[in-house]
């Protein structure tokens, strides 16, 4: 009898034993697959939902140390919810930089346009300032302080115009764009204050 009790434990544990090899394949499969699909996309992803990214990550740590640690039946239910996390991650990713890619594909349209009249508008009213300098006979309707401050606003558009233009070429197009648009309004009243026409 003690013989058979012995029997029958030492089959329950070699069963258990077998169930966790079973589930051992399984769940280095699953870990490996969750972790390729992330890699897929991470560096996007580390760009556009960082946040996220560090949720998801953590999740796959913990199945990393269910993995070590032998429990592969939590490996492998666990498995399921982090793989639909990533699946999340990913299209809410590829969703984020497709805005992105608009919004930057916008901002290039406006810099174009940006950067083929506002060296035209500069050109133009830096002659115009140097005429009336020379010549020392400003307009009826605009006096010396009025003319003084022109040149003071003139040479803030011109700061701002080449801190735009500096910014855009180092990848920050927005704070670019925000910059040229107060270059633009500007030299727009400037332009108005001189009396001369430039492309609009």
């Amino acid at each position: 009898m003690r013989i058979a009790k012995i029997f029958v434990a030492f089959a329950a544990t070699t069963l258990m034993f077998a169930g966790c090899a079973s589930q051992k394949e399984p769940a280095e499969k699953a870990v490996a697959q969750v972790e390729s699909s992330l890699a897929e996309f991470k560096a996007d992803a580390e760009k556009y939902a960082a946040e996220d990214l560090k949720v998801v990550e953590d999740s796959v740590t913990k199945l990393k140390k269910n993995l070590a640690s032998k429990d592969y039946s939590a490996v492998v239910i666990g498995a399921r919810s982090v793989a639909s996390a990533v699946r999340s991650l990913k299209a809410t990713v590829e969703a984020k930089k497709a805005d992105a890619e608009s919004n930057m594909a916008a901002a290039q349209s406006e810099w174009t346009d940006l950067t083929a009249k506002m060296p035209q508008m500069v050109e133009a009213i830096q002659t115009k300032v140097d005429a009336l300098t020379k010549s020392r006979k400003l307009p009826k309707d605009l006096d010396k302080a009025a003319f003084d401050a022109v040149k003071t606003d003139f040479e803030t558009l011109k700061t701002e115009w080449t801190e735009a233009s500096s910014q855009f070429t180092s990848g920050a197009a927005a704070e670019a764009i925000r910059k040229a648009r107060t270059a633009k309004a500007r030299g727009e009243e400037i332009v108005a204050k001189l009396g001369i026409t430039t492309p609009s």
